[in-house]
């Protein structure tokens, strides 16, 4: 895959992540999630989900954005964005500088593309935050041969807490597999560039709960 961006370790190896976007596109946060991934001892990769329709697109974080972001993302194809972090993926393997393996973690959209890569493609490890079309996909978690890791929040308007309850009870019957819900919570309270959704203190458990997930299934 040409052009696609990567962040590089400290010591410019280690296992692989594909960071897959919100629809918000490659923007500030984003990159420093990456750079975050990169500090933590991965090699880390972002394919541009929407580069067939709306090349280099990234959005402001307010209500202007959101608006602009759902209007473009109505022209995603999931299919073909689940190709592209499948390649992504393949893409990571290929590198000399990727020792190890490979896994995937999104948001939002990017969410029900890490679930989806890891029902349908062989990453080494998923991390899904808050992907709406996960509750509805539960049944795929049946094919995920990998480790696993959801992320919701409680009060999330997108995601019904009764859909993330579907998510928890398919969890708990699936090795390998774990959810963490932050009840106070809701949409995107990752994003930290975002006022409107960012939750500071739900982030941090999360992020916190996500490098040690890393740590157990794939140590840098």
């Amino acid at each position: 895959m040409t052009g696609l961006p990567l962040w590089h370790p400290p010591s410019g190896r280690g296992p692989g992540l594909v960071l897959i976007q919100e629809i918000f596109g490659l923007d500030d946060y984003l990159r420093s999630v990456a750079a975050d991934l990169a500090a933590a001892g991965y090699v880390v990769a972002v394919p541009e989900l929407f580069r067939r329709f709306a090349p280099g697109w990234s959005s402001t974080h307010d209500e202007a954005g959101v608006a602009a972001s759902v209007e473009v993302a109505a022209k995603f194809d999931p299919a073909l964005g689940l190709s592209d972090v499948l390649d992504a993926v393949a893409h990571l393997r290929s590198r000399p500088e990727v020792t190890g393996g490979v896994g995937v973690l999104g948001f939002c959209l990017g969410g029900s593309l890490a679930f989806a890569a890891a029902a349908e493609g062989d990453p080494d490890v998923a991390v899904s935050f808050y992907g709406s079309r996960v509750p509805e996909q539960i049944e795929a978690l049946a094919r995920v041969g990998c480790p696993i890791q959801f992320h919701f929040g409680g009060q999330d308007p997108y995601i019904p807490r009764s859909d993330v309850a579907v998510v928890e009870a398919a969890v708990a019957d699936h090795p390998g597999a774990e959810i963490h819900v932050q009840e106070e919570a809701g949409h995107a309270f990752h994003n930290n560039v975002a006022p409107m959704f960012h939750h500071p203190e739900a982030a941090a458990r999360s992020w916190e709960l996500t490098t040690e997930f890393l740590r157990r299934t794939l140590p840098a």
